[in-house]
């Protein structure tokens, strides 16, 4: 199983990269896989692109956001084995993309698998489309509230960290967070999000927020191909709570930490401390 990056780890790479591009100009843009830009050609991206000034580098959900002058946006995924290198020796194997910038760096996106995605929004108003077809509210946006995550949850049948891995509801978490998240709150992950009580929905809401703060504050995590644009390695997988520990004790209450399966993924939760839902198997 392959792990996606995930908020914490866009972010760490966007916090590297911005002081280093921001105000650079794309000098030249060479796309290399024609699957990267799709629908676009690479020709055509690399068109709309090279001389470009960098105004700022963002991040939305799990997306880099590149806001170049004047108004075009390269809006970048890296799906499950993409990094973004800054000036890297050697070269790696799987470039896809290579970018010179004016001030004689470069950046490199490598992608053994050839999942990445590199998509163009010509104006605010495309950006602003192109999210809201597919992101709900990030957890650190002040109006991501435990009432709004009861009003989003109040109907829904899906279990709970389903609810929280569906990007149109949260932006940004993924498998590890989610497993870390619940935990934190004491809430199973099969359990149905209709049936959270408004002071669950809180402590769910407080664990989102706490599992990714301590990722940021870690780096990330590493766990397969997630680097930073030098090279290095996050280290908040040293730090999980359950998150990949089967037959670990809990660090809460010593119970053997079990793996399960919710929303199609691994999921790893403790018996004891995260009670199952009626019916319910860990």
């Amino acid at each position: 199983m392959v792990v996606l990056p995930e908020l914490p780890e866009v972010e760490t790479i966007r916090r590297r990269l911005a002081p280093r591009v921001e105000g650079r100009v794309l000098a030249r843009v060479q796309v290399l896989d024609p699957r990267w830009p799709r629908p676009l050609t690479p020709r055509q991206v690399s068109a709309a692109l090279t001389g470009r000034r960098l105004r700022r580098l963002g991040r939305r959900g799990k997306y880099l956001v590149w806001e170049l002058d004047p108004e075009l946006y390269l809006v970048q995924h890296l799906r499950m084995t993409g990094a973004v290198l800054y000036d890297p020796a050697p070269e790696p194997a799987h470039v896809r993309v290579r970018i010179a910038l004016d001030d004689g760096h470069r950046l490199v996106f490598d992608d053994p698998r050839r999942f990445g995605t590199g998509e163009l929004a010509r104006g605010r108003a495309d950006l602003e489309s192109f999210f809201a077809a597919r992101l709900g509210l990030e957890p650190f946006d002040p109006a991501f509230t435990p009432s709004h995550l009861h009003a989003l949850g109040r109907l829904s049948r899906t279990p709970v960290k389903a609810f929280l891995l569906d990007q149109r509801r949260v932006a940004g978490v993924g498998n590890i967070y989610a497993d870390e998240a619940l935990f934190r709150a004491r809430v199973h992950p099969l359990r149905e999000a209709r049936r959270l009580t408004r002071p669950q929905w809180r402590a769910v809401h407080a664990g989102v927020l706490e599992a990714l703060s301590a990722g940021l504050a870690a780096d990330g995590a590493s766990i397969d191909d997630y680097r930073d644009p030098d090279g290095a390695r996050g280290s908040f997988q040293e730090e999980f709570l359950v998150h990949r520990r089967e037959d670990e004790p809990c660090p809460r209450c010593g119970t053997r930490i079990r793996k399960l399966t919710a929303a199609g993924r691994g999921t790893y939760a403790c018996p004891r401390c995260q009670r199952a839902p009626r019916r319910t198997a860990l």
